[in-house]
Formats: structure tokens, C-alpha cells, sequence
């Protein structure tokens, strides 16, 4: 613990170094400040500082998670420091600038992978499923909105803690209170300073690559080594191998003329028909063994150590919109639809898609961590062999199918109500209902049932699960 906290003490004074002067760090009053980067410091000793506070004295996990989180925030605070003196840079320059935060985004979702069996697993869910919102920075022209769909994708893990303790631990209903007023206050700070995106100065240079601020490594996690360089090209010629292959398919191709050269076996040297000769000890072999192919290392997925990865994908092809490969793609958008199309997302991973319009169809298929928010669909939606998936309506569809899916979040509108909701060898599903306040109701959909024999037919019933 002690190294960790050392470890973000000096990202934070490497962040902090980008700043030109001493007017230009973390004192909210100097002159040399941005009015907007001022207004985050604020939002740093106010919110975030309660739940730094508040994560310590619950501790273990909650609080190296903490950690992380107030890294990514001091990485989103470098870059408003560069916004603030630079004017803004061409696209693949901005990407550059933005992977700091996403390293911070992508440690502390790995942090709640890697600890699955911790007993605050509910609040390491609630952070990991929110904290992309701080890649707000890149969404135009409504950042805010999307701050405010991430962290309705935690409230289903912080509903769930606020079950588990409202009247078991006050401190823990005060930890969630101090996280999402984070986000609350982040989106009120977006719509002030920054209410169609990032604002850039007017004056002074362009930013490039080389302006960001250094960022802190993930805290917790120490950057990956590099690779092993690459094995010795092999010391024999590669002509004399195929010189010997040309002349045994020569061997081959030479049809029932191939048996001319061999030796008649006789009776007296079969071993069926001379037993004593098993006994004896044959030839011993010389020279190098025979060819085999080598074997591949093992590999949990090995589809993926025998194909190359395939580039991500967003196009229109005929009748079919084809979002496929797509990963840490936040900011995905098919807004020309039409109502004889359809759309199928294959294989994407941690990244939002947003259709506009009505569409026919739609299959989401193979995805993991995949946000998924559409208009209308005259048709179905269908969910299979995913996982961690979040789908919202914003107008109607009439049938939604999950199958082979873990862990599906719906989230249905007023108009979507009577949408029918079919699912099979599926778990952890749940359908979140609008309530009047604008927050939603979160209703599970069934996974375990009962059927009996009545005599005449078999009679399955949902079977609630207690506690």
C-alpha cells in the first residue's frame, strides 16, 4: 500500500509539472489559471476529496480503486490545463492526448476484473461501469448527456449497496452518496463550461502530441515489460528443405510405378509368422528425427493465437450496417438509418453505439462490455453470446431476445413498456423500468424455474429465489 500511495504521489507531481509557472498549478486563485480549471479544482477538493475520505476508512479494495480513480481525474485535469493554453489539435494529435485518461479508465476496470471475489465487489462495479465518463472530454456536442448514461450504469450496483447497508452501516450509504455526486457535479460543471465539448483557447499554438502532460502510470499496476524480441532465424537453408519436399511429391506423382523400387519381404523375416524375431533388438536408428510440426503455446482462446486480428469496422453494405472489431470505441454513431435496414455489431468490447432513427432489426452478437442505445425498431432486437451488455430504448421496439448472454441490462422507456422480453440460458438479466422522477425501477427477469407433472401435462413456474 505504501509503494501504490508513493507511486501516485509522483504521477501527481509529474501531472502538475506541465504547468508553466507556479501560477499554473494546483492553487484554484492564481492568475495564471483558466476560469474552467479552476472550476475542476473545485470539483476535486469538494466531491472527489469526500469520496477519497470516505473510500479510506472503508479501505481495502474501495480505497486502492479510489486511488485509481483520482489518478484519471488528475490526467482529465492536465488535459484541461493544455485545452486552456492551446488551441485544438487535429484528430489523431487529440487521440494521443486522450490515452492518458483511457489507461486510467482501462486500470480501474481491470482492478475489478482481477478482484471478482472481493467482498466489496458491488462498489468496485459501481466505479468500473461509471468511470468511463470521464471520457467525456471527447463527445461532442452533448458531453454531458453521456456523463449522465454512464453513471446511470452504476446505479444498479449502487442500488445494491445501498440494500445491502442502508441499515446495517451509514458509512456505506455515505460512500455512494459522495461517488455519485462526483458525477452529479461533473455534469453541472460540463454544462457551464463546456456544454457542446471540450473547450479549446482561441490563442496560442496548436496542440500536438507532444504537449500533453505526462501521465501517471494506472495506479497499482505496473506498465506491462516489453515483449521478447523475436526467435533467431533458423541456421538451416530453407532451398535444401524444399529441394527435399520437390523430389517426395516427385516420389508421389509417380502412380503405381512408386512400388517398383521396393524390397520384397519374406516369410522368414515377418515377425507374425517369426515370433522369436520380436524379441530381438531392431536397428538402432540414426540421424535426425522426423519432421513434426511444432506445437502452438497453450492459449485459453485459441482462435485467437492462430488469427489475426481483424481492423474494426463501421460501414453500410447494402441493406446491412456492419459495426464489427470495434474496441474502446466510446463514441459510435450510425445516424443515416432508414426502415429497410438493420444493423449487426459483432464482436465489439468496451464501447457505446448509438443508432438514430428507425431500423428494422438489430443483432448484437459476441460483444463484451458493449452500450447499446437506439430510437425504434419495427422488428426484434437480439442479444446472444455476449456479455455485460447494456441496452436502452428511447422509443419503442416490440421484442427484445437475450440468449447465451451474462449479465444484460435493459433499459426501456415509456413508449417501450410493452415490449416482450424473451430469454434463454441466460444470467444476471435485469429490466430497468422509467419511474415518473426520471429515475428507473430495477426489475430481474427470472432464471430459475419449477415444472411439475399435473397429471396431464408439465407445468413450469418461475421459482423466486430467497434473500
Amino acid at each position: 500500500m505504501e509503494r501504490l500511495v508513493e507511486r501516485l504521489e509522483k504521477a501527481v507531481e509529474r501531472l502538475e509539472s506541465v504547468c508553466q509557472g507556479p501560477g499554473m498549478c494546483a492553487d484554484g486563485s492564481s492568475k495564471g489559471v483558466a476560469q474552467y480549471v479552476q472550476a475542476f479544482d473545485a470539483l476535486l477538493a469538494g466531491p472527489v476529496a469526500e469520496y477519497i475520505k470516505i473510500s479510506k476508512e472503508v479501505g481495502g479494495d474501495v480505497q486502492k480503486h479510489a486511488e485509481m480513480v483520482h489518478a484519471g481525474l488528475m490526467s482529465e485535469r492536465a488535459l484541461l490545463v493544455v485545452a486552456s493554453q492551446h488551441q485544438q489539435p487535429a484528430e489523431n494529435a487529440f487521440s494521443a492526448l486522450l490515452k492518458p485518461i483511457s489507461e486510467q479508465i482501462q486500470a480501474v476496470q481491470n482492478f475489478r476484473e482481477k478482484n471478482r471475489g472481493s467482498k466489496l465487489f458491488n462498489h468496485l462495479s459501481a466505479v468500473s461501469e461509471s468511470i468511463p465518463a470521464l471520457g467525456w472530454v471527447a463527445m461532442a456536442p452533448k458531453p454531458g448527456p453521456y456523463v449522465k448514461e454512464m453513471t446511470d450504469a452504476a446505479m444498479f450496483y449502487t442500488n445494491r449497496i445501498l440494500k445491502e447497508y442502508k441499515d446495517v452501516d451509514k458509512k456505506q450509504v455515505d460512500w455512494v452518496k459522495a461517488y455519485l455526486s462526483i458525477w452529479t457535479e461533473l455534469q453541472a460543471y460540463i454544462k457551464e463550461y463546456h456544454t457542446t465539448g471540450l473547450t479549446w483557447s482561441k490563442t496560442g499554438p496548436v496542440a500536438t502530441e507532444g504537449a500533453k502532460a505526462p501521465s501517471a502510470a494506472p495506479a497499482g499496476v505496473a506498465p506491462p515489460p516489453p515483449g521478447p524480441p523475436p526467435p533467431p532465424a533458423p541456421v538451416s537453408s530453407s532451398t535444401d528443405n524444399s529441394a527435399s519436399r520437390s523430389a517426395l511429391f516427385a516420389q508421389i506423382n509417380r502412380g503405381e510405378g512408386i512400388t517398383s523400387g521396393l524390397r520384397h519381404v519374406s516369410d522368414d523375416m515377418k515377425t507374425h509368422k517369426n515370433p522369436a524375431l520380436k524379441n530381438q533388438g531392431g536397428p538402432v536408428r540414426s540421424g535426425p528425427k522426423p519432421f513434426t510440426a511444432p506445437k502452438a503455446a497453450c492459449n485459453a482462446n485459441p482462435s485467437q493465437a492462430t488469427s489475426p486480428k481483424a481492423p474494426p469496422l463501421l460501414e453500410l453494405e447494402g441493406k446491412k450496417w456492419r459495426v464489427e472489431n470495434q474496441e474502446n470505441a466510446t463514441n459510435l454513431v450510425i445516424s443515416d438509418t432508414e426502415l429497410k435496414q438493420v444493423a449487426y455489431i459483432f464482436k465489439c468490447t468496451n464501447s457505446t453505439l448509438q443508432i438514430k432513427g428507425k431500423i428494422n432489426s438489430i443483432i448484437l452478437d459476441n460483444c463484451k462490455k458493449m452500450g447499446l442505445v437506439f430510437d425504434d425498431v419495427v422488428g426484434t432486437v437480439e442479444i446472444i453470446n455476449s456479455r455485460d451488455v447494456k441496452v436502452q430504448v428511447m422509443g419503442k421496439v416490440p421484442t427484445i431476445s437475450i440468449n447465451k448472454t451474462d449479465g444484460c441490462h435493459v433499459y426501456l422507456s415509456q413508449s417501450s413498456l410493452d415490449c416482450e422480453i424473451v430469454s434463454a440460458k441466460s444470467s444476471e438479466m435485469n429490466v430497468l423500468i422509467p419511474t415518473e422522477g426520471g429515475d428507473f425501477t430495477e426489475c430481474p427477469v427470472p432464471e430459475q424455474f419449477k415444472t411439475v407433472w399435473n397429471g396431464q401435462k408439465l407445468v413450469t413456474t418461475v421459482t423466486e429465489i430467497a434473500g
